[in-house]
């Protein structure tokens, strides 16, 4: 049972967290970026940069939200079935 736990461990430090927090970062990016183009370039020719800002906000924590979620039922699934993948 001590090398699944070592495998599994080796596969949630090497793949898992990270991959999560890429895709967390690129969803708090796309946010920003919506932030910014809705702060800035809203001026321009009726507002499409508004719409597009707002948008890009939208789907950024669209993005955020369905990351953190992923995490916690990832967290719970590992809690339900005693497997404390880190502290093998």
């Amino acid at each position: 049972m001590g090398s699944v736990c070592s495998v599994m461990a080796r596969v949630n430090s090497a793949l898992i967290d990270p991959a999560l927090a890429l895709v967390f970062a690129a969803g708090f990016l796309m946010f920003i970026y919506g932030v910014v183009e809705f702060m800035f370039f809203a001026r321009g020719e009726k507002g499409e940069y508004a719409g597009k800002g707002r948008e890009h906000m939208l789907w950024g924590i669209i993005g955020m939200a369905i990351m953190m979620s992923a995490w916690g039922v990832l967290k719970v699934v590992a809690g339900t079935f005693s497997l404390a993948i880190p502290s093998c």
